[in-house]
């Protein structure tokens, strides 16, 4: 799935423009310890937290993860925003609860680790 189509599946806001439109994103995971998110993640995944700080966006540089979306209704700092510019990563908030979020993009063949 593309980005905007994520966006549209959780009605989620898009807070970054310099980010991969067409990255392809075919997994994904839902984490809000960091260490999870660095032992149960692929490359060319997202991320789903509801951590909103700016450790998420160098761990998922890390991870080369290529969307961060932030969960019930939390919303990225512009520190984060501009953190995120910087290194080609996407911001989202939806105000989905993190396991509505995963759900419904299960359901549009986004897969975790190992799918």
């Amino acid at each position: 799935m593309k980005i905007s189509e994520i966006a549209a599946v959780l009605n989620a806001e898009v807070y970054t423009v310099n980010h991969d439109e067409n990255a392809d994103i075919k997994s994904a995971c839902s984490a809000d310890l960091m260490s999870d998110v660095m032992a149960f993640s692929k490359e060319n995944a997202l991320l789903l937290t509801g951590l909103v700080n700016p450790q998420v966006i160098r761990t998922a540089e890390m991870m080369d993860m290529k969307a961060i979306i932030f969960v019930r209704g939390k919303k990225p700092q512009q520190a984060m925003i501009e953190l995120a510019e910087e290194k080609r990563i996407a911001l989202l908030a939806t105000d989905f609860p993190l396991f509505e979020a995963s759900g419904r993009l299960y359901q549009q063949g986004i897969r975790g680790h190992g799918y």
